[in-house]
């Protein structure tokens, strides 16, 4: 085709908006177009190059031996409730009702309607293993959609999901997918590393990530290259600090702190390092005020606690919550004196 007969339009501009050199080039150049935050329709010839990567994808699966189905989008919240994640998704699932008041969710992922299929259709272990993927559309309300379609509401995923009769198969069927992944990753030439990670809400007793290495990754990661050990930080375990074998609890001292509210400005009011404090955070997890504490050159990850509490919902505790729980203004509170017990 010509290029006088495409139908696309390029850009001059940088998009105001667009926070990565990727999601400038690919609207500058027509690649895309974005609808709304984070939900974008791929035009002509950006659809061609989805399709190329889409075709990687199915030839490598197809040739592991799954086999590729498609998945309504629009699923039924008794599918979740059974599973119990209807709640444990959170607000990051799109909810709706249809007119006749019966729920529904816009799919962020597609484990128990796979399961339904599987577990409605084989009839005898003598039928397994057997590994089933789809390419589909998944929706999730994420809070701050960003970098164009690397963090977006509306995304293309490949999820393949494996049946097995007992672990062995399981383990067999997870090094051929493995295998598979690096292969597809290998021929788009991506610079990537297999980490340990974090299961979230998908569950289960062992996760592994494909995480590519960038400049502008949202993700943290811990290498190292004596041994291969890497993990994403939501999953890599924090190092236990002993205290000095001279380290001496003195008592209670109360000290005046006008107008210090950080670390940094109680370093610089006391001469001290961020070693020398300890720092409270309160959230609320499900409904309850959480207090944390943490040393004063660490932050907290939040993945990990709400792992710890089986979290559905955490949030920051408001200036409201804090000052009703400490009898203190945010910045001043601490451990000492709360009113509630926590």
């Amino acid at each position: 085709m010509r290029v006088s007969k495409l139908f696309m339009s390029t850009q001059r501009e940088v998009p105001s908006d667009a926070e990565i050199v990727s999601h400038q080039l690919m609207l500058r150049a027509g690649l895309m177009r974005k609808a709304a935050a984070g939900i974008y329709s791929y035009m002509p010839m950006g659809y061609r190059a989805y399709r190329k990567v889409e075709a990687i994808v199915r030839e490598e699966m197809d040739r592991a031996g799954a086999q590729e189905l498609i998945m309504p989008a629009v699923l039924p919240a008794e599918t979740y409730m059974a599973s119990g994640r209807w709640e444990k998704f959170g607000p990051e699932m799109f909810r709706l009702k249809d007119r006749g008041g019966r729920q529904f969710c816009l799919g962020p992922t597609h484990e128990e309607p796979f399961t339904e299929a599987v577990r409605d259709t084989i009839r005898s272990y003598r039928n397994l293993p057997v590994t089933l993927y789809q390419i589909q559309h998944k929706y999730r309300d994420e809070k701050r959609p960003r970098f164009g379609v690397v963090r977006s509401r509306e995304f293309v995923m490949k999820d393949a999901y494996s049946f097995d009769v007992d672990e062995a198969g399981l383990d067999k069927s997870y090094l051929n997918m493995k295998e598979a992944y690096c292969k597809i990753f290998d021929r788009c030439d991506l610079d990537y590393i297999l980490v340990d990670a974090d299961s979230g809400a998908m569950g289960g007793s062992g996760s592994q990530e494909f995480m590519v290495k960038s400049a502008v990754g949202e993700d943290a990661i811990a290498y190292c290259p004596a041994c291969d050990y890497a993990a994403n930080e939501e999953k890599a375990p924090c190092p236990k600090v002993e205290a000095p074998k001279d380290f001496e609890m003195l008592p209670m001292e109360k000290i005046e702190t006008p107008h210090v509210k950080t670390i940094e400005e109680l370093m610089e009011f006391m001469h001290s390092e961020p070693t020398a404090f300890a720092k409270t955070i309160l959230y609320n997890i499900d409904g309850k005020i959480v207090a944390v504490m943490v040393r004063g050159d660490r932050e907290i990850n939040e993945t990990k606690l709400g792992n710890l509490f089986d979290a559905t919902e955490m949030n920051l505790a408001s200036f409201e919550e804090v000052e009703r729980v400490t009898g203190a203004a945010v910045g001043f509170a601490g451990p000492c004196g709360l009113k509630e017990k926590i």
